[in-house]
């Protein structure tokens, strides 16, 4: 299935600050270059401006200059936004947000109609005051970055402002913290349409981070102070390739010869969650990549994700994922090859290469709508 057409929100009438350009720049990036042999077809970008479509090349340059700020012009307007399938907004201008400068009236209900339209609405960064500010965050739990969520709270008192976490999916509207929490949501998007193994492959292309759930801290505790021992990419590289066994927070402290208090408070100030969230967010990715490109009974993947038994596998999908695995499964048919191997089962796990595949959405009577979850403590 098409995943669709993504609008991006660029205020040029009112300037985009050069160093936002980086919240811009992140939709473009994950929607706007094609993956055909990832998805085909992929999604339809569309660069939508708060401006008029033909200013005049003096107002430009008037808003070029103003605070380093950048002036843009784009193809499409805010009428475009009501038709799109999800709607991003990056950000909003400091001005907007810290001197308490409107928004363009003109953005508010564009977004508003996208909304009514039954457009996915999406924030990054300081663009959840825009959503806010439509009212489309009324009694839902968001969050922005962390220097601005007060703010948020203040103005916005309806909305439930976490401050901790890198993104919220409240299904059809969600929001991130900002900079490369970003990334995460849009990530975390590809991988609600097109699956784990498509969006897994983008990262690797990308070379970040294949899954941050957004649950996991904003900020880490940069107070710990650093060891001889090197990083732990060594040890947690090892437990991704030996999920099917029975680890434990010994085993992996023996692997990076430390004390398992060591491991923890390592691990917990360089992800922002605790080793045993880590292994199980590590378990369902794998269960998910099964699911999605093997016919393996469910008791077989339960037991190569290391998630035990079929039950055991259903009830961490049904409490982190919001499925079931026999939805998830049918939402996203399997196409890779009978005859090609996959990375995750345990014979081919050390180094054997990831092929080529294509996924679409598959019809399901269960949305798959993955929730981001706070990490255990």
């Amino acid at each position: 299935m098409n995943p669709g057409s993504v609008a991006v929100v660029v205020a040029e009438d009112i300037g985009v600050p050069s160093w936002d350009l980086y919240e811009l720049s992140i939709p473009c990036t994950v929607f706007g270059k094609p993956q055909p042999d990832l998805a085909d077809p992929w999604y339809d970008l569309r660069l939508c401006s708060t401006g008029e479509p033909e200013q005049d090349s003096s107002a430009a340059r008037a808003g070029a200059g103003a605070g380093a700020g950048l002036s843009m012009r784009t193809r499409y307007g805010l009428d475009d936004l009501a038709g799109a399938d999800t709607v991003i907004v990056p950000s909003v201008p400091d001005a907007c947000v810290e001197d308490g400068r409107p928004l363009p009236p003109a953005l508010i209900t564009a977004l508003r109609h996208a909304y009514d339209a039954g457009a996915r609405m999406v924030s990054l960064c300081t663009g959840a005051f825009a959503l806010a500010e439509a009212g489309l965050l009324d009694g839902r739990r968001a969050t922005a970055h962390w220097m601005h969520t007060a703010q948020l709270a203040e103005r916005y008192p309806k909305v439930e402002v976490d401050d901790s976490v890198l993104y919220v999916d409240d299904g059809d509207v969600l929001t991130s913290a900002g900079l490369t929490a970003g990334l995460d949501l849009c990530l975390h998007l590809v991988r609600r349409d097109l699956g784990a193994h498509v969006a897994n492959q983008l990262a690797r292309r990308m070379v970040v981070p294949a899954h941050r759930p957004g649950g996991q801290a904003q900020f880490i505790d940069l107070s710990v102070p650093t060891t001889d021992d090197g990083s732990l990419g060594p040890v947690l590289d090892w437990a991704r390739r030996h999920l099917d066994q029975p680890l434990t927070v010994e085993d992996l402290a023996q692997r990076a010869a430390m004390s398992p208090r060591t491991l923890h408070r390592r691990l917990q100030a360089a992800t922002g969650t605790t080793p045993l969230q880590w292994l199980l967010n590590q378990r369902l990715g794998r269960a998910q990549n099964l699911l999605e490109s093997t016919d393996l009974p469910i008791e077989k993947i339960g037991e190569l994700s290391g998630l035990g038994t079929a039950n055991n596998l259903r009830h961490h999908f049904l409490k982190q994922i919001g499925v079931s695995p026999s939805n998830y499964r049918r939402a996203f048919p399997r196409t890779m090859p009978d005859s090609e191997p996959h990375p995750s089962l345990p014979e081919n796990r050390e180094g054997a290469g990831e092929g080529r595949r294509r996924t679409d959405r598959g019809a399901s009577d269960t949305p798959v709508t993955p929730r981001a979850t706070a990490s255990d403590n």
